[in-house]
């Protein structure tokens, strides 16, 4: 399968350079699987394709201020480090701009020395791996220096830093949001728990290869990234039992779709666990766990847009998109939703 199959022209000025002022104010557009219908609707209409007994199931990750700008101890030459992920302690992988000034054993300070990283390795692909040593708390470190890093983009600087967290975010350690969940409010989840709905959370910790184009032609070709996730025993109980039940479970963006077909056992059960995940979901995958999608709208030529054509069909999310164009849709993090039921 070609990657060009996954193309679409989109017009710069539809991608949303910030956030609504209210979250569910956004558009909602609902994709029927069965009928291949379209139809547009806002996202506070969600509750209305959702039936008692289904369960959403939410991304509690927490985006880290993970954006952090050094210099070079001997040089004072200006580093940009992006946090990608822990690895063991103190060690992080790193994305570095520019690359050159953070070759092995380059010593790099942050805040007048508050923070400092020494380069241990240059992995493949250029990141890097970085020992920080500091005083206190890591976390609270990173509060203090470091700020979000929102996708390249968005050029707008983000007054409100909530605004690229989503209400329920909860356990610290992404370098992205999971976009999807950033349209709800606490308030319309009680509603929709009100309805009979049910809540379940997973936990991946999002990487900036999410968002990454692939480079290859053939999409067999392309080597996915590995991600952290995970989920707890109460909310396995409750996925299980909803589709016991016959109801739909739908996940809320790609990152919990990606984490639920991860964990999910070849008998279609799910139990409390931790992994590393780096599936790759495409069209001709077969569906263990989910029955519909929450997402925004991605990135052409994206691992994301063939996620959610191997849900809904290639043809019938393409044409979905080309409409979408069309109707002025707002694309990408900060953008417009999607249902696919």
């Amino acid at each position: 399968m070609n990657v060009n199959e996954f193309y679409f022209d989109l017009p710069e000025e539809l991608i949303a350079q910030e956030p609504l002022l209210e979250r569910t104010a956004s558009r909602l557009m609902v994709l029927d699987q069965k009928q291949e219908t379209i139809e547009h609707k806002k996202f506070r209409d969600l509750i209305d394709y959702l039936n008692k007994g289904d369960c959403l199931v939410l991304n509690n990750t927490r985006v880290l201020p993970a954006r952090l700008i050094g210099e070079k101890a001997k040089t004072g030459g200006k580093v940009e480090f992006l946090l990608l992920n822990r690895k063991t302690g103190n060690e992080w992988e790193v994305l570095v701009k520019p690359g050159k000034k953070a070759q092995v054993g380059a010593q790099i300070e942050f805040g007048n020395g508050m923070l400092n990283a020494v380069v241990e390795e240059i992995v493949p692909g250029g990141n890097r791996i970085v020992k920080f040593t500091y005083e206190g708390i890591f976390e609270e470190v990173l509060d203090r220096l470091g700020t979000m890093p929102l996708p390249p983009y968005i050029k707008k600087e983000l007054e409100d830093q909530e605004r690229y967290q989503t209400v329920f975010s909860k356990h610290k350690g992404s370098a992205a949001a999971p976009t999807a969940g950033l349209h709800f409010t606490n308030a319309y989840l009680n509603e929709i728990k009100e309805k009979g709905i049910k809540i379940a959370y997973v936990t991946l910790h999002v990487g900036l290869g999410t968002f990454r184009p692939v480079k290859v032609s053939n999409i067999l070709d392309h080597e996915m990234h590995s991600e952290y996730c995970y989920i707890e025993e109460e909310d396995a109980k409750i996925i299980n039992s909803v589709k016991k039940s016959g109801n739909k479970v739908f996940a809320v963006g790609t990152t919990s779709l990606r984490t639920l077909e991860s964990i999910t056992d070849e008998d279609g059960r799910i139990h409390a666990r931790s992994m590393w995940t780096d599936i790759f979901i495409y069209p001709g995958y077969t569906f263990k766990m989910i029955d519909g999608l929450i997402t925004n709208f991605h990135l052409p030529e994206s691992t994301l847009i063939m996620l959610v054509s191997a849900l809904a069909g290639k043809d019938y999310i393409m044409s979905a998109y080309q409409e979408a164009i069309k109707e002025k849709y707002r694309f990408f993090s900060f953008g417009d939703a999607m249902i696919i039921k």
